[in-house]
C-alpha cells in the first residue's frame, strides 16, 4: 500500500501566539495614539479659550472708551450748535431792526433820538452775538433739555430723531387714560388730578418729554395736541416752528402739555390736517398714541363705532399726511383695537420711519 503524504498544518499553536502578540501590539499603538492626541486637544482649547478671554476683555474695554468718547464729541457739538441757535436767533432781530432803520431814513424822520437808540441796541445785538460765537468755539457744555428715566436701561429705539422740523403729535382723547375700556371709564368720573396721574397718561407726557430731550440742538420743532380737534400745545406759539435751542420755551411748552386733561374721541384726519397751520411741512413727524381713530372729519352720529369703521377713518386720515415725510410712531396698545399695531406699523415702514411699543416702564 502506497504511504499517504503528511499535510502539514500552518495553523499550529506557535502561528497563533504570533498573531496575538501581533494584535495586542496594535491595540496598544492605537490606545496610546488616543490617549496623546486628547491631551493635546485639551492643552489648545485651553489655551485658545484663554485668547479668547483676553479678546472679549479688550474689546469690552475699547466699547467703553469709544462710548465716553463719543459722548464728550456729542456734548460739545450740542453747545456749539445751541450757541448757533441763538445766534441765529439774535442776528434775524438784527435784520429786522436794520429793516426798520432803513424804512425810517428813507421816510425822512427827523427824530434822531429813536434812530440813535435803534443803533445802539443793534451794537449790543451784535456784541451778544460775538460773545455767543466766542462761546460756542470756547468750550463745550450741555444739551438743552435733560432727561433721565427711572433704574439703568439702554434705550436703543430704533427712532429716528433727526431733522430740521419736528412735529411731535401727541393723542390727548380719554382712551390714553388705561389700557381697558372699563379702566378708561373709572377714571373719567374721577377727579382731574387723578386723571393726570393715570399711568398710561404719565407715560405718554414722558415719552413727550424724552423726545424733547433727544432732539438735535440746531433744529425746530412743535408740539400738537389732539382728540377730535386738533392744538398747539403752547397757544402764543400758532403756526411757528420753535427752536430746540431755547431751552426755557421748550420747558413751557412741556409745563403746557403736563397740564392737559385727556378727553373726548380721537379723530386723525383732523390732527394731519392740521398740520397745514405751520408755516412749513414737517420733515419729521412722531405720533403719541393707543389706537385706530373712533371718527373721521365729522363727529358720528353715534356713541360707538365698529373695528371696520375705524379702519376706515385711519385710511382716510394718513390721505392728509404730507408726502414723503417719514412717520414714526409710539403706540401703547388699547384693548379691543387688534388692528391698530399692524396698520402703525406699516405706516412707519412705507414712510421710512418707525414704529415702536414701549414697555409699561418705558421711558
Amino acid at each position: 500500500m502506497p504511504r499517504r503524504k503528511r499535510q502539514a498544518n500552518t495553523f499550529n499553536l506557535s502561528f497563533l501566539d504570533i498573531m496575538s502578540c501581533g494584535f495586542g501590539a496594535v491595540v496598544l499603538v492605537f490606545l496610546i495614539i488616543d490617549h496623546s492626541i486628547e491631551i493635546q486637544i485639551q492643552s489648545v482649547n485651553a489655551e485658545v479659550l484663554s485668547e479668547v478671554d483676553l479678546l472679549e476683555e479688550d474689546i469690552r474695554e475699547g466699547e467703553e472708551g469709544l462710548v465716553r468718547l463719543r459722548n464728550a464729541i456729542s456734548s460739545t457739538d450740542l453747545e456749539i450748535v445751541e450757541a448757533q441757535g441763538r445766534a441765529r436767533v439774535v442776528t434775524e432781530e438784527l435784520d429786522r431792526l436794520e429793516a426798520l432803520i432803513a424804512s425810517l431814513e428813507e421816510s425822512d424822520v427827523s427824530e434822531t433820538t429813536d434812530l440813535e437808540a435803534l443803533k445802539a441796541e443793534i451794537n449790543s445785538l451784535e456784541e451778544r452775538i460775538q460773545q455767543l460765537r466766542e462761546a460756542a468755539e470756547a468750550d463745550g457744555g450741555r444739551s438743552a433739555r435733560e432727561f433721565q428715566g427711572e433704574g439703568n436701561r439702554q434705550y436703543l429705539t430704533g427712532l429716528k430723531l433727526g431733522g430740521n422740523r419736528i412735529a411731535i403729535m401727541i393723542d390727548a382723547s380719554a382712551s390714553m387714560l388705561a389700557p381697558e375700556v372699563v379702566n378708561v371709564i373709572r377714571l373719567r368720573n374721577q377727579s382731574s388730578d387723578r386723571q393726570r396721574a393715570a399711568r398710561k397718561w404719565v407715560q405718554a407726557l414722558d415719552t413727550v418729554d424724552w423726545l424733547t430731550a433727544q432732539l438735535p440742538t440746531g433744529s425746530r420743532y412743535q408740539i400738537i395736541l389732539f382728540n377730535t380737534e386738533a392744538r398747539f400745545a403752547l397757544p402764543e406759539t400758532q403756526g411757528r416752528w420753535l427752536e430746540v435751542a431755547n431751552s426755557d420755551q421748550v420747558e413751557r411748552v412741556i409745563t403746557s402739555v403736563r397740564e392737559t386733561l385727556p378727553s373726548g374721541g380721537t379723530s386723525l384726519y383732523n390732527a394731519f390736517e392740521f398740520l397745514d397751520e405751520l408755516d412749513s411741512k414737517p420733515d419729521n413727524i412722531f405720533i403719541i398714541t393707543d389706537g385706530l381713530p373712533t371718527q373721521g372729519k365729522d363727529t358720528p352720529r353715534k356713541n360707538t363705532v365698529s373695528g371696520p369703521a375705524r379702519l376706515k377713518h385711519y385710511r382716510d386720515a394718513i390721505d392728509k399726511l404730507p408726502a414723503n415725510v417719514p412717520v414714526n410712531v409710539v403706540l401703547s396698545p388699547m384693548e379691543g383695537d387688534p388692528m391698530a399695531a399692524s396698520e402703525f406699523w406699516k405706516l412707519a415702514q412705507n414712510t421710512g420711519g418707525s414704529f415702536m411699543a414701549p414697555a409699561e416702564d418705558w421711558p
